[in-house]
């Protein structure tokens, strides 16, 4: 275990999710508020510790997180990742577990775009025959 800082960035949907990973003793910041106060629902905070979890790292590392743009499912899948990716390179042998629970993959999917003549994506106005 090396003490250096890490600093990755996380993507999902439209949220980014930079982070910073130092041992300490398991403090969470996003955007300078505590995680638990940051999220509404414990889920999406469960979520975020998620990678730590896996790795049995819950309580070894400080984060600082900055995030921006999405909505906080959104938020919470972005710093998922990042956490993931910086965990890995702080310790390779953490991958295999990582990518075993899908914490390692990037999520693609994102709202997909309004066709004209359309009212939304794949909804069409109604048909009339006559």
């Amino acid at each position: 275990m090396s003490s250096n800082i890490n600093t990755k960035v996380g993507r999902r949907k439209t949220a980014t999710a930079r982070i910073i990973l130092n041992s300490g003793n398991g403090n969470i910041k996003i955007n300078n508020k505590d995680a638990k106060d940051y999220f509404k629902t414990e889920n999406l905070y469960q979520e975020v510790i998620m990678p730590f979890k896996v790795t049995n790292t819950l309580g070894t590392f400080d984060v600082k997180i900055n995030v921006n743009g999405g909505g906080f499912t959104g938020q919470a899948g972005a710093i998922k990742l990042a956490i993931s990716r910086a965990l890995v390179e702080n310790n390779a042998d953490y991958k295999s577990a990582l990518r075993k629970e899908g914490l390692m993959t990037r999520d693609p999917r994102a709202v997909e775009r309004k066709k004209s003549g359309q009212p939304k994506a794949r909804k069409k106005f109604q048909f009339s025959k006559r």
